[in-house]
């Protein structure tokens, strides 16, 4: 099966992560070069991005389409792009045009809710950011309660805080965007689209973009399109959910998903998101195209290690708070599952940005963490679930039609271990405190090339020291921060003995 994917932007977890989750289910992720595609602020030329679409779709067995990189040339570019709305709209006429000529080629796709980050950093946001980010947000939310009938005094405070211009700029963006929106969803109610997927990135219960999903869902519910769009938090994790959702689509598999929080913390509101945590994973299953079931066997079961009250998350300083009472349970659950023979995936969400590494530990002490379908535990709660789900359903879908490549998902499971739990969890943390007074978000040449060259050292290290990292090497030459700053990481993970091919890039 070959996949056609046009992704949000070029960093490893829009393009390389739905290749990983596509080979373990013995399919191809087929995305632009590297130079169509936009790279941090530099965006992407959303014309040239509609040509390579239309040159390439007659091989396609499926296409994911991420359309704010159709529309403005990437997911920041939609945050910072002057783009008209009729220009952007207008790009994708490819995607009608597909299904006109191949009625029945799945187009599968993902708009964004426009974010407003709650802080000043300002590296992927408008240049106001900085001065003003935070009241922006706050305006949002006030803006939110407003209309929803609670009390809104606060409103002339954060209208007086922000120049007219730049309150109107962030305004007039959020209506370009919610009506890109609105017309992505006509665009699945009109059969377009396959299948839509409407996410929000940093979000939070009271917020401009939340308000803006019960707009989206009005109409959603109005033309009957529930079983086209799913609306979720949620970004970077969706080329590999709707990669997984094409993949179970060509095989007509509809698998069935039980999600156990075997503590207390279903409940709970991860940080960056507006709904529960078990929501988001019922959510994230639906848009991975399976079907969530609450009791009784089922074809994958999806065990949630729940976010730790007060939300906490990895970063340069943090030390978690190591909590048995809150790991054991998930762990044991985990393990006896697989000991019994079922397909179970592990969404670690307790801490924002990386993994807890007491889970890790309790989960390599029971099992063999390869014996796992999935395991994820990096950035927001959406973003794993999401990438634990997607990974797990490939992994069933590989087993079932006999297709599945278990060297792939090895190298999956080993990816997320060594990026989640080594380096989001601990590596970076220490190499943030090396670089001292350094702007981790935007490292210079020099800085960069140190940086890099201590990471790749202290990657391996861990991965030498790991239980699970036996016959791994991390492919020479491979270790890089792809948007020079420190807040991701790539790799390549390779065989030290010859037997597993390296991770394609």
């Amino acid at each position: 099966m070959r996949i056609l994917l046009v992704p949000l932007d070029d960093r490893p977890v829009n393009v390389t992560l739905p290749a990983m989750v596509a080979a373990v289910a013995g399919a191809r992720c087929v995305a632009p070069p590297a130079a169509l595609l936009g790279r941090a602020r530099e965006p992407a030329d959303p014309d040239a991005l509609t040509d390579w679409v239309r040159d390439e779709a007659g091989a396609a067995d499926a296409v994911v389409a991420c359309l704010d990189t159709l529309a403005y040339g990437g997911l920041i570019a939609s945050r910072t792009s002057g783009h008209p709305t009729a220009d952007a709209l207008g790009r994708w006429s490819v995607l009608a045009d597909l299904r006109r000529e191949r009625p029945e080629l799945p187009v599968l796709a993902v708009s964004t809710v426009l974010r407003a980050s709650d802080s000043y950093h300002g590296a992927e946001e408008p240049d106001y950011w900085p001065r003003y980010g935070r009241e922006l947000h706050a305006l949002g939310g006030a803006l939110h309660r407003r209309y929803a009938g609670h009390d809104g005094t606060r409103l002339a405070e954060l209208r007086a805080a922000v120049p007219d211009e730049v309150r109107r700029d962030f305004l007039t963006r959020r209506l370009r965007n919610h009506a890109a929106n609105l017309d992505a969803v006509r665009l699945a109610a009109t059969g377009v689209l396959s299948t839509l997927l409407v996410t929000s990135d940093d979000t939070a219960e009271w917020a401009a973009g939340t308000l803006e999903e019960g707009w989206l869902r009005h109409w959603i519910d109005a033309l009957g399109a529930d079983d086209r769009v799913h609306v979720h938090p949620g970004a970077d994790e969706v080329g590999s959910v709707l990669v997984a959702r094409a993949v179970l689509g060509a095989a007509g598999l509809a698998p069935t998903v039980r999600v156990h929080c075997p503590v207390p913390g279903a409940d709970r509101v991860a940080p960056y998101e507006n709904v529960p945590v078990s929501v988001t994973a019922a959510r994230q299953v639906r848009a991975a195209g399976g079907t969530v079931v609450t009791a009784g066997d089922a074809d994958v079961h999806l065990v949630l290690h729940p976010p730790a009250p007060g939300g906490p998350g990895w970063h340069s300083d943090f030390r978690p708070d190591p909590d048995p009472a809150a790991v054991g349970p998930v762990a044991a659950l985990a393990a006896r599952l697989v000991r019994d023979g079922r397909l179970v995936a592990v969404a670690d969400t307790r801490y924002a940005n990386g993994a807890d590494p007491v889970l890790l530990d309790a989960l390599t002490a029971a099992a063999d963490p390869y014996d796992l379908a999935a395991y994820a535990g990096w950035n927001t709660a959406g973003n794993t679930i999401g990438t634990a789900v997607a990974h797990a359903l490939a992994r069933y879908a590989g087993r079932t039609t006999g297709r599945g490549d278990e060297d792939a998902h090895r190298r999956l499971v080993a990816h997320r271990l060594l990026e989640d739990g080594g380096y989001q969890a601990g590596v970076r943390g220490r190499l943030e405190r090396r670089l001292g007074g350094a702007d981790v978000a935007r490292l210079d040449g020099g800085t960069l090339a140190d940086a890099e060259s201590w990471l790749a050292d202290a990657l391996g290290e861990h991965l030498a020291a790991a239980p699970w990292g036996r016959g791994l090497r991390i492919a020479p030459g491979t270790v890089r921060l792809p948007w020079r700053r420190t807040f991701e990481v790539d790799f390549a993970l390779g065989p030290a003995d010859g037997g597993w091919p390296v991770v394609p890039r």
